[in-house]
């Protein structure tokens, strides 16, 4: 007994070691995983231009990400290292309607134009689908998928979305809307599809947008639906997780709970 009490602080101090090498290790690893720029082709031929970032196992949850109108995946700089670490592997794309920002500029709507194709906001479906088949055809996400999508994207992701049930767990629309109708598209297009949605989604907006897309929440069948409106202000799409807005931690605890609530 005696020499189990004098050994007992020597293993606490080697298993306290062990815990903080781990760690240490985990955290080296996480600092020098980087946004890769990876590409792959759209349906139609168009080379889609994404940013990936999976450190975790390929089991792991994975988020596709779609960025708002004129923009690119430059809206995810900062929000996807934030999901890496809390467990997540993440694409963001360029999708062929957009532009730049954060200094990132759009190649997919670059390659789009130059193959003379149109980039219209309703032109991006293919680009979401050539995401979704990417990942499961490569084997980068074998686990669950979830799709989330910001502005004209965030309506997308309903649409398609309801033709990719099988193969996601989730749907996160940030300021969804009717945008569609001088696209061709009925006045009802986001809703009609958000009726078919039996899989869990979550909306949200700025404040003034719930009449954007109430109707469209209200259509959708799913028992596992979940939205959130801030009590200040807010921002349109996913720029709402952004630091630099004050009430963005609000944002990033509904977000949390529902991806918790879907098991990832």
């Amino acid at each position: 007994m005696h020499y189990f009490n004098s050994v007992l602080p020597m293993i606490r101090s080697i298993q306290n070691s062990l815990l903080y090498i781990s760690v240490f290790l985990f955290s080296a690893t996480m600092q020098a995983q980087e946004l890769r720029t990876v590409s792959f082709p759209a349906a139609d031929g168009v080379k889609v231009t994404a940013s990936l970032m999976n450190p975790h196992p390929a089991t792991a949850p994975f988020i596709i990400l779609c960025h708002q109108a004129g923009w690119s995946r430059g809206e995810y700089r900062e929000i996807i290292p934030k999901l890496v670490k809390r467990g997540y592997n993440c694409l963001a794309i360029d999708q062929r309607s957009g532009g730049a920002v954060n200094g990132v500029e759009n190649k997919t709507h670059l390659e789009a134009n130059r193959m003379m194709k149109q980039t219209r906001y309703v032109d991006a479906i293919p680009d979401l689908n050539a995401a979704i088949r990417h990942v499961r055809a490569e084997k980068i996400a074998e686990g669950k998928l979830i799709l989330w999508g910001s502005s004209y994207s965030a309506a997308l992701t309903l649409v398609v979305g309801a033709n990719h049930q099988q193969e996601l767990s989730g749907l996160l629309a940030f300021s969804p809307g009717e945008y569609f109708s001088s696209m061709g598209k009925s006045n009802d297009y986001i809703k009609t599809a958000a009726a078919q949605l039996s899989i869990p989604v979550f909306i949200t907006s700025a404040r003034s947008e719930e009449k954007s897309w109430k109707a469209i929440f209200e259509a959708i069948p799913s028992e596992q639906k979940q939205s959130f409106l801030p009590e200040t202000v807010g921002n349109h799409g996913s720029r709402a997780l952004w630091a630099e807005f004050p009430d963005s931690k609000a944002y990033w605890e509904v977000v949390d709970a529902f991806l918790a609530s879907i098991g990832t």
